[in-house]
């Protein structure tokens, strides 16, 4: 079994990473907290698969447990939700003292680390992801969120997990679409902070593709290895943190045009970055042949990275609703080269556009 350590003094967490762990999931969560009462936040479908074995793990450790099932998808990470989450927790008595545990996809863990955050001023949580994108992103890193109707993420806080406990094979559950979502979070790690990390990906794209183990293992460890120095770091997103929003901001005007159903987060990231890079490619930041490396990376990983037909007016105009905007300019992350970036809100609103047109092609 691989660990990590999020180094944030005393709060910093482990991250557990191997194949067939759920089933120690009590034990594990034995080690980290003395709470007697768990609420399980998941969704119907992955409760239907893993619920039962994480259940009965965490009661043969002594813990009450009860459920909060919210409905699949990302339209449904919003403020009612988050509150019948509050309201399954008051009515199951779960204390000041007691533990919500994440079990799921992004969504899940988005939403079940938000209610923790404010229900009583805020419950410990643990983070149990499922799905790709979750296990090398979003169950990191302590920035759980709900979306708003002007944008997406706009209601959040900073409340880091008391341990991520990852099992790589519930990832053999996803459908196809939903792994290779995931890979775009995972790339956008090579091309900002490490170019052998990137390397790696060329060269082991197939193997991820057909969910070999170590290759697979490997990838998710450097990709929490990449985000736990990064918030070790700058856990408020002050500064270095911002990098990990290459794409983003791009990619979520493209999911909220989407009305969040058409694109999976990930999906909406590689046309992102593709974006990104060609950003970075007209202002001289990035060559030609950094670039189609980029492409063809994405293809090897069977994302689609060409932007979707909206209209450059209505992707700017998302945009501009993104919580990265400062003094009412937008702040992109651009690679610089393969391995490192700028960080630069001097991008015109006619390049954005061009940026948009080329990439649509």
């Amino acid at each position: 079994m691989a660990d990590l350590i999020v180094d944030l003094g005393d709060r910093s967490y482990e991250i557990f990473i191997d194949s067939n762990i759920l089933g120690q999931a009590g034990d594990l969560v034995k080690q980290v907290t003395s709470a007697e009462k768990v609420l399980l936040v998941s969704n119907p479908l992955v409760y239907s698969i893993y619920g039962y074995m994480c259940i009965s793990a965490l009661q043969n450790c002594g813990f009450e447990v009860s459920l909060a099932l919210m409905p699949d998808g990302e339209k449904y990470k919003n403020i009612d939700e988050a509150m019948k989450i509050v309201d399954q927790a008051v009515k199951s008595g779960i204390e000041r003292s007691s533990l919500c545990i994440a079990l799921g996809g992004g969504v899940v863990g988005d939403l079940a680390g938000f209610a923790a955050s404010i229900y009583q001023r805020g419950i410990d949580f643990i983070q149990i992801p499922t799905t790709l994108l979750a296990q090398v992103d979003s169950s990191v890193g302590g920035k759980v969120a709900i979306n708003h109707h002007s944008g997406k993420n706009l209601l959040g806080s900073f409340h880091q997990p008391r341990l991520v406990i990852i099992d790589t094979d519930t990832l053999r559950t996803l459908n196809n679409r939903e792994f290779t979502s995931g890979l775009g979070e995972v790339v956008k790690y090579g091309i900002v902070y490490d170019h052998e990390f990137f390397s790696y990906l060329e060269a082991h794209a197939e193997e991820l593709i057909e969910l070999e183990e170590i290759s697979l293992q490997k990838t998710i460890y450097r990709s929490c290895q990449i985000k736990s120095e990064i918030v070790a770091q700058d856990e408020k997103e002050e500064g270095l943190r911002a990098i990990l929003n290459l794409g983003h901001t791009f990619g979520h005007a493209v999911e909220k045009l989407g009305d969040y159903k058409l694109f999976r987060h990930g999906e909406a990231v590689a046309m992102g970055i593709t974006a990104a890079c060609y950003l970075s490619h007209r202002i001289g930041l990035m060559t030609t042949e950094e670039m189609k490396r980029v492409e063809k990376l994405f293809m090897k990983l069977q994302l689609k990275s060409q932007f979707p037909s909206f209209a450059p007016e209505d992707v700017i105009s998302a945009m501009q609703a993104d919580k990265k905007i400062k003094n009412r300019k937008i702040n992109f992350v651009l690679p610089r080269g393969i391995g490192d970036y700028v960080i630069t809100d001097d991008i015109t609103h006619k390049q954005i556009e061009n940026a948009i047109l080329a990439v649509q092609k």
